[in-house]
């Protein structure tokens, strides 16, 4: 049993907070990405997918007596850090000291999956809708069941806290549970990567999304706009300037050119002159006489493919993988969220490309960008 003495004394909100800022300040020159959860007002969670979150734990017995202890850290700006990741949460919340949380979330049962797919399929038009949670009630029933939803059971969680509560939810664990909700309103996605499952399977075939959308794995950007309110800035390759076509010399202008070219200047017009020793390498039958021209060599499949880039502006092949773009994200000293922005693409997808072994197969698009950052790193650009 623990006595007074041991839990030290009471520290002030204002002091815990200040503390907590310059520990957090440490953590991200060391590159840490930190991620803080931040309230406005009262209310913790606002969007469909952030109250079915929080209703849904506080839905069992065993969370409901516990999580309100939570609600005033997160309120507050106690939960200093919060990562979520497939089957992870990971968060820092400042107490008395500052607490390390580490939540573990069974992966989606593969039948469970396939029954929410199967009985979603049809009724969900876009990734648009799904994402702001404007589903029909049939749909909303569905995703948000109790038992065979989206959200997790208490048997599926498994938490920890570094704090010395004996309880195995204490008030920064259900801070970090609530914190959950409100990430929930502006990333929805990440609840489909928490539980390792993709959104777009979701998606009826029938109601196929539009071209830029369906081509690959992102949101288009006016799209991710729309859903998170903000407007991205976007890099957009000029297009080449047109090429001119010289204009046709008749051949006979041709021919004479030819002849003046190859004549010596020493030699008068209509003497014959001695034919000149081929070129070393070259066969005496490769060296043509009189008015034609000399054919040029053939073009291998190199030189095919290094004119073809040359016109066209495409950039060299690159192969990321998930190191590599995690490495490169580090070297601009950019979070999740930054860089996904910059990409055009969500947080879950840059997650999911770091946590991915070996080659990332990407559309040419998100190839180019990476591109362009990696070259703009390599300048020291930021």
């Amino acid at each position: 049993m623990a006595f007074w003495g041991e839990w030290g004394r009471y520290v002030p909100v204002a002091e815990r907070r200040a503390k907590a800022r310059r520990q957090m300040d440490k953590l991200r020159k060391k590159g840490k990405d930190i991620q803080p959860v931040t309230i406005d007002g009262r209310t913790i969670a606002r969007s469909f997918w952030g109250k079915g979150w929080c209703d849904h734990l506080e839905s069992f017995s065993d969370y409901a007596n516990r999580l309100p202890r939570g609600r005033a850290y997160v309120r507050n700006g106690s939960v200093c850090h919060l990562d979520i990741r497939p089957g992870r949460i990971e968060a820092i919340v400042s107490g008395s000291e500052l607490y390390n949380i580490d939540i573990r979330i069974k992966e989606l049962k593969a039948a469970t999956w396939a029954s929410i797919k199967n009985e979603c399929s049809g009724h969900i038009g876009s990734m648009l809708e799904l994402l702001q949670g404007k589903l029909s009630d049939q749909v909303m029933a569905i995703v948000t069941d109790r038992h065979q939803g989206l959200f997790p059971q208490p048997g599926e969680i498994t938490l920890d806290c570094s704090c010395p509560d004996w309880a195995s939810m204490c008030k920064h664990v259900a801070a970090v549970l609530y914190g959950v909700g409100s990430r929930l309103d502006s990333q929805p996605d990440l609840l489909f990567l928490l539980r390792d499952v993709d959104a777009q399977e979701l998606i009826a075939a029938e109601m196929a999304l539009p071209a830029a959308v369906t081509a690959g794995d992102t949101l288009a950007d006016d799209q991710l706009g729309a859903i998170f309110g903000i407007d991205l800035d976007t890099e957009t390759d000029a297009p080449p300037a047109p090429q001119t076509q010289p204009k046709k010399q008749p051949r006979a202008t041709k021919r004479i050119a030819a002849t003046k070219a190859r004549q010596p200047s020493h030699v008068a017009p209509g003497r014959k002159t001695a034919q000149a020793a081929p070129p070393v390498g070259r066969s005496p039958q490769s060296v043509r006489t009189g008015t034609r021209r000399e054919p040029s060599p053939r073009p291998t499949p190199t030189t095919r493919r290094v004119a073809a880039k040359v016109a066209t502006g495409a950039p060299s092949t690159m192969h990321p993988t998930g190191k590599s773009v995690a490495r490169l994200r580090r070297k601009q000293g950019l979070s999740v969220a930054q860089f996904a922005a910059q990409l055009g693409v969500s947080p879950a997808t840059v997650y999911r490309w770091e946590a991915t072994q070996g080659s990332l197969n990407l559309q040419a698009r998100l190839l180019n960008a990476l591109t362009r950052l990696q070259q703009r790193a390599k300048k020291g650009i930021v």
